[in-house]
């Protein structure tokens, strides 16, 4: 399998060189030159395979032979070595609880996957791999937690001030080893600026291997397929047109989802559900995009102006917009919205919701009412106890904190202050 740039002014690649790349030198992301449609009957006989089966199927054909079959298996059962719950609310509403592994949100998947392609492919090589990664919330975290003590692989992760959450803060800037936090005096589209100019500086490049850990990066994007056939193969002998509405800020994860869908996943349609960081939802109404600078929210994992996966979706759909709207709606929800739908999950089902899978519920919410015979699935990407200012406060319920968080909470925070992009590179540099 071969990757191309989106920009179509580079070279195409191996997975291993788009895996240690991250991003091509014209600036565009990676894509597989193919997506072959696994067999109708892996589908119809899906209940009856392991998930461990399910994704070796679901990845094989992006990683071809670069990693032998043996390893990839290897490689996949460490990935997913905790439960992907479904949680059904009522006949028409579902969640898909994707916080159980290490750092208890649904980027664990990618970030443990690429750890381990990384470390494979790096096993022989003398030379030091730096892993740059931006990150408004949780993956920081699972990169961290997944790249921890990998040999030859350094991380750096750059997160905007004061808009994470405590325990996100902890868990990205406690760990040490051959982890390094930057606290960036900025917003997340700020941290994600500065690490694309990283790459495209050839001051920085000459001197050390780089490549983010990001959604940009194919192994940290692909994997996330899975659990969106985890999710069918516990629903699909129950309901018939099953729809996904994925709490999307940087798109990396709905776009995954729609590649599981290219593979032969009988899905009838996404939800992109948007905090106020609504760029796509207006593109879908006017047919413009428009970045805009982020907004704070208390979804903050979503806080993204300018999301980088978007254009991949619109690869899938070669840039047909009408190919595009008939698979995926959006919907963008206020903080306020956001609150009263974690009181009404809390009330209503007993079931604790963070602020965005909220988010998600809300997008199931505006969706059955123009298409009631759907079986709709939120993503709870992340455990509310990550955000337990704003879910304490608004079901007035003390919550337990799980062994994940409280193994973090009382540790030291390590971090490095910058504003510049200047100030970025004389880190890497030191």
């Amino acid at each position: 399998m071969k990757y191309y740039s989106l920009n179509k002014k580079a070279p195409n690649i191996s997975f291993k060189d788009a895996v240690i790349k991250g991003l091509a030198p014209d600036k565009g992301l990676y894509f597989p030159e193919r997506i072959t449609p696994l067999p109708k009957a892996f589908f119809d006989n899906i209940a009856h395979v392991s998930n461990s089966e399910i994704a070796f199927e679901a990845i094989k054909q992006f990683v071809s032979s670069e990693i032998p079959e043996d390893i990839l298996k290897t490689i996949i059962e460490e990935t997913l070595s905790f439960e992907f719950p479904i949680v059904e609310l009522n006949e028409n509403i579902s969640t898909l609880e994707l916080f159980h592994g290490p750092t208890m949100a649904f980027k664990d998947v990618g970030a443990r996957f690429m750890a381990r392609c990384l470390g494979y492919f790096n096993q022989n090589n003398t030379n030091e791999v730096t892993v740059l990664v931006a990150t408004s919330g949780d993956t920081g975290a699972a990169v961290a937690n997944g790249f921890l003590g990998v040999k030859g692989v350094k991380v750096v992760i750059l997160y905007p001030s004061g808009k994470v959450s405590d325990i996100q803060e902890k868990q990205l800037t406690t760990l040490g080893q051959n982890i390094s936090a930057l606290e960036v005096k900025g917003t997340f589209d700020d941290c994600q600026a500065m690490v694309k100019n990283a790459f495209l500086d050839e001051n920085l490049t000459s001197k050390m291997q780089l490549t983010s850990a990001n959604s940009i990066n194919v192994a940290r994007w692909l994997p996330q397929l899975f659990y969106f056939m985890f999710a069918y193969k516990k629903l699909h002998t129950k309901y018939k047109d099953i729809v996904f509405s994925v709490p999307s800020g940087n798109f990396g994860n709905v776009c995954a989802g729609m590649m599981a869908q290219q593979l032969g996943l009988p899905i009838k349609h996404f939800i992109a559900s948007n905090n106020e960081n609504n760029v796509v939802t207006e593109y879908l109404n006017t047919q413009l995009y428009h970045p805009k600078p982020s907004l704070q929210t208390i979804s903050n994992a979503m806080d993204v102006g300018n999301p980088s996966n978007f254009i991949r979706i619109q690869e899938i759909y070669k840039n047909k917009f009408e190919s595009l709207k008939e698979n995926m709606s959006s919907f963008s929800f206020s903080d306020d919205e956001t609150k009263a739908a974690i009181l009404e999950i809390y009330s209503h089902y007993n079931y604790v919701a963070d602020p965005h899978g909220a988010v998600g519920y809300l997008g199931c919410k505006a969706y059955l009412e123009n298409n009631p015979n759907t079986h709709c699935v939120f993503l709870e990407t992340a455990h509310p106890t990550k955000f337990l200012d704003v879910v304490e406060g608004v079901i007035k319920t003390k919550q337990a904190l799980p062994k994940q968080i409280q193994s973090v909470i009382g540790k030291d925070k390590v971090a490095t202050i910058i504003s510049t992009y200047d100030e970025f590179r004389a880190f890497l540099l030191r």
